[in-house]
């Protein structure tokens, strides 16, 4: 072989590799996105469930009326942002916060725990919420490979050559992490 021939074969690997780490990037970008749009439709049905719950619960606990509020305002945040960046993930991040405190507030009416309508809501907001958890773990799977794809050598240049970036996790406050793993009361009697 000739050293033309030799420096062809390079550039033709070179090129090959370049072909392939920017189609798994793209490839990885998409399972990641399809992930969020998992998320999305979770949360898209707990977005709906909130305004009844929120009429529920003030029916009752009326004068909650901060909490109530920053429920209704959580809410319009999440409806003004879409997509799976970080606005997003902030907004509902806020919602399930201002809801863990909501239902903290629900502790505190023993005749709204009793309400049909109040479990009925409590019941579809538990298997959305973990719906949204399993969704939440997998977009985080699919997150955490892509991101590792972008940094990894030599895949970080074909990356920074197309503006491939990390992408951010959808994580969980300490507010709502709270108001996920309350355990709840049990009174016999």
């Amino acid at each position: 072989m000739n050293a033309s021939t030799i420096i062809i074969l390079i550039i033709v690997a070179a090129l090959g590799y370049a072909i392939i780490a920017y189609n798994r990037l793209v490839a990885l970008r998409q399972t990641r996105l399809n992930a969020f749009s998992d998320i999305d439709v979770q949360l898209k049905q707990r977005l709906d469930l909130v305004p009844n719950l929120v009429e529920t619960v003030k029916g009752y606990a009326g004068h909650e009326k901060e909490i109530l509020t920053k429920v209704t305002e959580a809410r319009a945040q999440v409806g003004k942002t879409e997509g799976a960046g970080t606005e997003r993930m902030a907004a509902e991040t806020m919602l399930g916060g201002a809801l863990g405190r909501l239902l903290a507030v629900a502790e505190n009416y023993p005749q709204l725990k009793a309400d049909a309508n109040f479990r009925q809501l409590m019941a579809e907001l538990s298997d959305i919420e973990n719906k949204i958890a399993a969704a939440r773990r997998f977009f985080n799977g699919a997150t955490n490979e892509f991101n590792t794809s972008v940094q990894q050598f030599p895949a970080n240049f074909i990356a920074g050559l197309f503006g491939f970036k990390t992408e951010p996790f959808f994580e969980v406050d300490d507010a709502e992490k709270a108001a996920l793993h309350k355990t709840p009361d049990v009174k016999f009697g």
